[in-house]
């Protein structure tokens, strides 16, 4: 149904004269529109297939924070870029003069399910499609709730403006420009409907620490006793696959908060990567691309019979599917669970170095959450010859305004005070690096991490590893031993201490950037064996 809320002005400052918005449409009529507009094409099943262009994934380079007296002090400047007060201002003269003779969509949405600690955030569109993606991926208020609903921050989301590098400060005609004491987050030159998704990220990564509430890139699960589980991870480490449980109920996929109340998921929907999706692998998420109103990304679909391939990555290696959570089975309506039993940080180590398994203390855990470390292998991206490693602080750092310690001090503490078990799970390679060894059986890793959220795991005898001083189980029974002792699974033990102490050097050079701002506790959790720890 829609809401009647039609001929309703901006309410903020510099765009009071735009009133041309159709405000809250339903998913069907959005649908609709952006067939009729020629936005996109209907798939088998009913999915809405579109093409975002030249840009089909987000464009770190193009993103600016206005420093001024908010954010001078507040934003860590190190990781994002700073766009000044006065050409925010003539950006946002320019986006008002570009929306007066446009029809545009608007949406009042919430970010986060947790009611104490959820943001209303008012959402304009350009393309009828990105008002479906935003339909699905935020959460929608009851039209109780949107009688006196009022926005604390607007996105302006306008792929046709394109902005000027000598006007407007940008390194492009892309710009995707936050002002968190405007509260307004302005975006142009890029159809990828993602940026408007991660903004909604960026800004609860923001207001949430304040209040002493975790925002975090992860997913979440939960069994049947409230049992919870929180799974960070970059990308390829199997994150969206190892949290999707048919045993547990899905909170979310992507991005979630912690409060004293428990976690929460920020959204309402999944953004699902699509290229090459098994169905046999993942049932639920490959059932989506078959039903109608699910936003399919630069999915290459025959123009005869209309049947997609999920596996050409012709259009984009970033096909995505967006979907409400309702679209899957054992999905929570709610997005809201207790407090986590047990905090799982995944990493595909194509080194060869790390155990499949680890047990972290709160230190540790933070020291880990700090480093964010995965590798990519040989092949996966342009001049990429052989493992090479990636740090992303906080599993998620291009979404991370402050400084990374505060999230890390924040989780390290929430960890502590609720007795969370955490774990560090490899899902990389094992019997040497990428090209020599193989990668961890899917099986013995499920394994491990029911033993691990079953509690089962707590009681079985540990060892120190040598590298990185965490503790890692001598046997899990059904589980080959020798995968527990990494070093004894190469052909040559020297070969891999050579490996070892080069990925440990990685880690203790990486880290130097956060020395001075951790306690000493933090920094003695980092790995050993260094050849020079190197210290500011």
């Amino acid at each position: 149904m829609d809401i009647p809320t039609h001929n309703r002005g901006l309410n903020i400052s510099g765009f009071e004269t735009i009133t041309n918005i159709h405000w809250n449409w339903s998913p069907t009529r959005f649908y609709e529109e952006a067939v009729k507009r020629g936005e996109g094409k209907i798939a088998k099943g009913g999915a809405l297939v579109v093409k975002t262009g030249k840009h089909t994934g987000r464009s770190a380079t193009d993103k600016f924070i206005v420093r001024d007296e908010e954010t001078k002090d507040t934003v860590w400047w190190e990781d994002n870029a700073s766009m000044a007060p006065e050409q925010f201002k003539t950006l946002q003269a320019d986006f008002n003069k570009h929306m007066q003779d446009m029809v545009l969509f608007g949406q009042d949405t919430f970010g986060g399910a947790d009611l104490d600690h959820r943001v209303s955030v008012q959402i304009i569109t350009e393309f009828a499609w990105h008002g479906l993606f935003v339909h699905h991926l935020l959460r929608q208020p009851s039209p109780e709730e949107l009688e006196t609903y009022q926005a604390e921050f607007t996105i302006i989301n306008l792929p046709s403006f394109k902005a000027d590098p000598k006007r407007h400060g940008t390194n492009s005609e892309t710009v995707i420009a936050v002002n968190m004491s405007e509260r307004i987050v302005l975006i142009g030159g890029t159809s990828y409907a993602g940026e408007t998704k991660k903004s909604v990220f960026s800004i609860l990564n923001y207001l949430l620490p304040v209040k002493r509430v975790m925002p975090m890139h992860c997913s979440v699960n939960v069994d049947d006793n409230d049992n919870a589980a929180v799974f960070f991870g970059l990308s390829g480490t199997g994150k969206t696959t190892l949290s999707a449980n048919p045993d547990r109920t899905l909170i979310g996929d992507d991005e979630h908060g912690w409060s004293e109340n428990g976690l929460f998921n920020f959204e309402g929907g999944c953004y699902a990567k699509m290229i090459k999706l098994s169905e046999k692998a993942e049932p639920e998420i490959f059932a989506t691309t078959k039903m109608w109103g699910t936003v399919l990304e630069n999915v290459v679909m025959n123009p005869t019979d209309r049947t997609l391939d999920l596996d050409d990555g012709s259009l984009a290696e970033n096909s995505r599917a967006a979907y409400d959570l309702t679209a899957i089975p054992n999905a929570s309506l709610t997005g809201k669970c207790g407090q986590p039993n047990n905090v799982i940080m995944l990493t595909a180590d194509a080194f060869g170095v790390l155990p499949p398994i680890a047990r972290l203390t709160p230190a540790q855990a933070m020291y880990h959450f700090l480093s964010g470390y995965t590798a990519k292998v040989a092949g996966t991206e342009k001049g990429v010859t052989e493992p090479t490693a990636t740090f992303s602080a906080c599993f998620g750092a291009p979404f991370m305004p402050r400084n990374p310690v505060v999230y890390g001090e924040l989780l390290r503490d929430l960890i502590a005070e609720n007795k969370v078990g955490c774990w560090l799970v490899n899902t990389g390679w094992t019997a040497g690096p990428y090209g020599t060894g193989y990668r961890m059986p899917i099986k013995a890793t499920r394994a491990m991490l029911n033993a691990a959220l079953d509690g089962s795991l707590n009681e079985m005898e540990f060892r120190m590893d040598e590298n990185f001083g965490f503790e890692v189980p001598v046997s899990i029974p059904g589980i080959d031993d020798q995968l527990f002792s990494p070093r004894s699974t190469w052909e040559s033990g020297p070969d891999y201490d050579v490996q070892a102490l080069k990925l440990v050097n990685m880690f203790t050079e990486n880290f130097v950037k956060f020395e001075n701002y951790v306690s000493q506790d933090v920094r003695d959790a980092g790995p050993r064996g260094a050849e020079v720890w190197v210290s500011v």
